[in-house]
């Protein structure tokens, strides 16, 4: 059974003072020009999923500047066993607070609601700039397969910044670091074991006769992998990091190659079409791993998405999405961009008036 919104209403968030859409787990088409608030769904929707959001935003940021009243998102999603109710807010000055099912929970706890993906137009750039965004972008991923994935990193980052602390301090003491040496080591093995799984997946579910191109990914990760090794590599690392003031070391120093397997091209040498189009053919290759192995095709945010995509290859793009079952949130300056989707998603037309964004359905 697919897992779907069913209803999602957004209070004083950015530039939408109250929008509610009723929707029934058919793609959702967001037209309207820039500026109109298309994006602010997406990144709404995002919110139901671990993390910041695919802005990485922080609450201030997102409460409307006009109000100073806070912010608040609340959505029902259509589940096999029943509907489950996800409520998240930020009241000014305090950090967001997350209810699952009228009940409060922590962030990390919605990657066991739903798995969600998305591609940005930030995202074009993902092979050209650092290995920061590609480690994110491979993480993502892996949370869909593992939700447990972000408690895995949260664990690691927080023993690590305690580390470092260390570090930069000048403690010489090894008493100091046993225990936190110990948990970046068994983070860090599991971390590096479910990116080289997901990696796996995504190889197996890659398909060749796409018009998207196949990517052969790497995961280069100078560090060891293994809990053991990586523990004694933190150990006899401190000299050297101390100097450095910050672990050299680990999963977090990792980088996520790809290359076009047919053309042998590395993804920062191909054109910025190709580029996203190697980008959908992960996300691609991801929802039809999950939708095969856990039953439910993930929730997909594509922003802007027919960007730099001919029209066949728009076309072969929602008949994918639609193959699955997937609840794809899509948007785009043009309703025209998206006639051959026709009654097989939700349109809606967005416009700006006095700095609200207005939405108005067009699906009968």
């Amino acid at each position: 059974m697919p897992v779907y919104i069913t209803h999602l209403t957004l209070s004083q968030f950015r530039s939408h003072s109250r929008t509610r859409l009723v929707l029934d787990g058919r793609p959702v088409v967001l037209a309207g020009p820039n500026g109109s608030g298309k994006t602010n769904i997406l990144e709404a929707v995002s919110l139901l999923s671990p993390g910041r959001g695919l802005r990485r935003a922080t609450p201030e940021e997102i409460a409307r500047k006009s109000a100073a009243i806070g912010w608040k998102l609340r959505a029902e999603i259509a589940m096999p066993d029943g509907l489950r109710l996800i409520e998240t807010w930020a009241e000014p000055g305090q950090s967001r607070q997350l209810r699952i099912d009228e009940k409060a929970a922590p962030q990390i706890a919605l990657g066991d609601v739903m798995a969600m993906l998305w591609l940005t137009p930030v995202m074009d750039r993902l092979w050209l700039e650092g290995a920061e965004g590609r480690r994110r972008f491979l993480d993502r991923m892996a949370l869909s397969f593992r939700p447990d994935h972000a408690a895995q990193v949260l664990a690691y980052e927080k023993a690590m910044r305690e580390r470092n602390r260390l570090l930069r301090d000048g403690v010489g003491d090894g008493g100091w670091y046993g225990a936190l040496e110990v948990q970046m080591a068994q983070s860090g093995a599991q971390i590096s074991a479910n990116r080289r799984s997901t990696l796996a997946l995504l190889a197996q579910y890659a398909r060749t006769d796409s018009p998207f191109p196949v990517a052969d990914l790497v995961l280069d990760c100078p560090a060891p992998t293994e809990e053991a090794a990586l523990a004694t590599a933190l150990a006899e690392g401190r000299r050297r990091d101390m100097a450095a003031g910050r672990s050299l070391t680990g999963p977090h120093r990792a980088d996520l190659g790809a290359r076009w397997a047919a053309k042998d091209m590395d993804a920062a040498q191909c054109s910025t079409g190709e580029q996203k189009a190697l980008l959908i053919s992960l996300i691609l290759a991801n929802a039809r791993a999950l939708a095969d192995q856990h039953g439910a095709a993930p929730v997909l945010l594509l922003d802007e998405v027919a960007a730099h995509l001919d029209a066949a290859r728009r076309a072969a793009l929602y008949d994918e999405i639609c193959a699955l079952g997937a609840q794809a949130f899509l948007t785009g300056t043009g309703a025209e961009l998206f006639t051959t989707l026709g009654p097989r998603a939700q349109h809606f037309a967005l416009h700006e008036t006095g700095g609200q964004s207005q939405i108005e359905s067009l699906t009968p």
